[in-house]
């Protein structure tokens, strides 16, 4: 007997993933569902080589199952999540809502896994932002090196991390490009195509982003609290995969042949670091991976104990799905009631 699994937005981009991932990684699920929006109410979604049906999220009764996956946004997650959660399921949610809130577990499962044991005080656990997973996937080897007190990252983001119709929005405007149509804006505030945006959700009033303030607040949340983040975030015009620039300053020496040998040694984690022409790895070769590819270790003279190095990730895998589903896992092994 397996457990029922709910996929909540599961015609979205992420939903979808995670819907491959379950199939893929032959989640124990004697039974899924696929929910979303009442505009999406009879479609269907893909399960292996099932076509689930879309319900409506807002009336399904969640006691029916035992984990739901969220993806549908942080509206969704603020009302449905806690609905869910008092009717016996545990949701694992993918929006920032519940991200920073007290007594919700911010799970990466290889770096923090040992959170999930409070997940019952809510009934609720929050999947970490993608660009933060994937840093602190490179970053927490590193700091059971010797502490990290300090890091600054540029990101340079994929447009799926913005949700399908930003996907189209770029491979619209490069169309027309090409044919001399003047680029539409709807999705992002200047044109993408053959440009890079720095600029990613709201602006503060200190003049960071949220998805800057995102990295620096969840990466003290999973991985230390006295770890400076300082982040520039960008969308660049890549469908899938996220970059990073990532420069470290530890409390104490680190040599590059160290922290090329923690990094391979830590799961989920590939280091390819050749110093010559394509001994790099680009967004472009990790879609459909479901690993963090490092890059570009080196040395960083400037700053006292400093390291810098490239990280590469595929957002829609181990930056949203695969860690929901990582998360689920972890669930039904050390914590569930066996099925």
């Amino acid at each position: 007997m397996g457990y029922r699994i709910a996929v909540v937005g599961a015609t979205g981009n992420v939903g979808r993933e995670m819907l491959n991932t379950l199939e893929e990684r032959n989640f124990p699920a004697d039974e899924i569902f696929a929910l979303a929006s009442s505009r999406s109410v009879g479609r269907t979604a893909s399960y292996g080589d099932e076509d689930l049906i879309v319900a409506d999220a807002a009336t399904f009764d969640f006691s029916k199952v035992d984990i739901a996956l969220f993806s549908a946004g942080s509206a969704t997650a603020k009302t449905l999540a806690p609905k869910a959660a008092a009717a016996g399921c545990v949701v694992i949610d993918n929006s920032s809502y519940w991200r920073m809130e007290p007594g919700v577990p911010l799970v990466v499962p290889e770096v923090n896994g040992d959170a999930l044991a409070g997940y019952a005080k809510k009934n609720i656990i929050a999947n970490p932002n993608c660009s933060t997973i994937q840093m602190v996937m490179a970053l927490k080897p590193l700091h059971n090196l010797q502490p990290i007190k300090r890091v600054v990252v540029s990101t340079y983001q994929a447009v799926s991390g913005a949700g399908r119709a930003a996907m189209d929005e770029l491979f619209n405007q490069t169309k027309g490009i090409y044919v001399n149509d003047l680029p539409v804006k709807e999705q992002f505030t200047k044109q993408i195509a053959f440009n890079v945006i720095p600029h990613i959700d709201d602006f503060m009033d200190d003049g960071a982003t949220r998805e800057e303030w995102k990295m620096a607040v969840e990466t003290r949340k999973i991985l230390d609290p006295d770890i400076a983040v300082h982040a520039t975030c960008v969308r660049v015009p890549v469908f899938v995969g996220h970059g990073e620039a990532v420069n470290i300053e530890f409390e104490h020496p680190v040599t590059v042949e160290e922290a090329r040998k923690a990094m391979k040694a830590f799961p989920g984690v590939s280091v390819v670091d050749y110093r010559r022409d394509e001994g790099y790895v680009t967004p472009q070769e990790v879609q459909g991976e479901d690993n963090v590819f490092i890059s570009r270790v080196r040395k960083d003279p400037t700053v006292e104990n400093g390291l810098s190095l490239w990280c590469v990730g595929d957002n829609l895998r181990k930056g949203a799905a695969l860690n929901a589903v990582q998360i689920a896992e972890k669930l039904v092994a050390d914590y569930l009631p066996k099925k």
